[in-house]
């Protein structure tokens, strides 16, 4: 059997905890023998809801954390005051190498200022960036920088680049992944004044498959495989994704049930048309990685349910697997040196 993985699972944080998190850890647990699950969180909440599931026990650990970070805490605060929540505990396991990984869906501040604090960044990473996966007409593409630094430099923008690059190509599977940075225009001279000063680092860049800039209209084309943006722009693009995601699929689902030939219609398409509405379930992609720690840490959204704690986990194996935290160190080490 292959290297056994651990993944450390904030089952506190997020609307639906704790159910949904122990649900999608016991469900990834049953999927991958090579994984072992470390739930962290308030142990009588979780052995409640480990009572009745089937699952094997030797590879499901409870990490007792009696405290919990919520949402309109201020993070630095919250980090440095709750030793014993469910996110410092978790964290400081993978700074610890108890676990080669963590993933919640809790506090986004929380999750990004223990990130840096407490794990710690690679040498040489100026800005860790959360990169999520999103659907597009083919496939996927990584949207990075999608929360974690909306105040980038080009300096950052490039890393970005690099990093995401490097996870599509080893975790996703795309050789010589194309490189896009999100503009108003596809000339190289539109922009702001952020993205016309990272325009021409990005092109100098040789070890990246850089083809210029890319429209929001574009994305879901699946035009460039890597996203490259600041925070905001990142944040604004995958919050528009999921809401025109969702309405559509209510839209199409409403017309279907609206009359008998709809229905009738619907029953004939209804294979076809499961299988391209699942491929836009962002869900099916896992969580956001937040790049460039010196262990991986797992962002997943707040509203997230079983199915996405599930493959947030299982996403974790092939990071580690691949390595990926070793060629970041490797590629932005060797970069830096040259500069």
């Amino acid at each position: 059997m292959d290297e056994l993985v651990k993944v450390a699972v904030d089952v506190m944080g997020g609307d639906n905890a704790p159910a949904e998190a122990v649900k999608g850890a016991i469900e990834a647990v049953n999927e991958k023998e090579n994984l072992q699950v470390l739930l962290v969180g308030q142990a009588p909440l979780i052995e409640k809801e480990l009572a009745g599931c089937t699952y094997p026990k030797e590879r499901v650990t409870i990490i007792p954390a009696a405290e919990v970070i919520e949402t309109g805490e201020p993070p630095v605060t919250a980090i440095r005051g709750k030793k014993d929540s469910s996110i410092v505990v978790g964290m400081k396991m993978v700074k610890n190498q108890e676990a080669d990984a963590f993933v919640s869906a809790g506090s986004t501040g929380a999750v990004l200022v223990g990130g840096q604090v407490l794990v710690g960044r690679i040498k040489g990473v100026e800005r860790p960036p959360l990169a999520p996966l999103i659907p597009t007409r083919d496939g996927v593409s990584l949207l990075i920088d999608c929360g974690a630094n909306v105040d980038a430099r080009p300096s950052h923008l490039v890393q970005f680049a690099r990093m995401g690059s490097i996870y599509m190509e080893h975790v996703v599977g795309i050789r010589n992944p194309r490189v896009a940075i999100v503009n108003i225009g596809a000339e190289e001279e539109k922009g702001n004044a952020l993205v016309k000063e990272t325009f021409p680092l990005l092109k100098a860049c040789s070890d990246i498959n850089f083809v210029g800039n890319i429209e929001a209209r574009d994305i879901p084309n699946g035009d460039a495989d890597v996203i490259v943006c600041e925070a905001f722009v990142g944040n604004v693009i995958l919050k528009l994704y999921e809401g025109v995601g969702n309405t559509l699929i209510s839209k199409i689902k409403g017309a279907m049930v609206s009359s008998v030939r709809g229905k009738l219609g619907a029953l004939l398409v209804k294979p076809s048309l499961k299988k391209v509405l699942k491929s836009f379930d962002a869900s099916q992609y896992g969580g956001a990685p937040l790049l460039g720690l010196k262990g991986l840490v797992v962002k997943c959204h707040g509203s997230s349910k079983a199915a996405e704690f599930k493959n947030s986990i299982i996403q974790c194996i092939q990071f580690k697997n691949q390595e990926i935290n070793g060629k970041i160190k490797d590629h932005i080490s060797g970069n830096v040196e040259e500069n």
